[in-house]
């Protein structure tokens, strides 16, 4: 599935994954594609960047970031 199926125009993404999290979560990840967007390279390289940046910036777990996508992953392939 392409990012931009999964994000509407005001970057929502509706899933049961991404509706769960907390609000300052949907913020962090919200950033986390808009980075994406905005870097060049490889889609893995812009991804591992763009979490690294995130994390930081709001002071979220790195880890807690990365579990995110792996559920919001297994959900969009029905493996969940």
């Amino acid at each position: 599935m392409l990012i931009s199926k999964m994000i509407k125009e005001n970057h929502l993404i509706d899933s049961k994954s991404y509706n769960e999290l907390s609000p300052l979560m949907k913020e962090a990840i919200n950033d986390v594609f808009k980075i994406i967007e905005k870097e060049t390279g490889s889609i893995i390289e812009k991804f591992e960047n763009a979490v690294a940046k995130v994390a930081e910036f709001h002071n979220i777990n790195r880890k807690t970031i990365e579990e995110y996508f792996d559920r919001e992953l297994e959900e969009q392939l029905g493996e969940k």
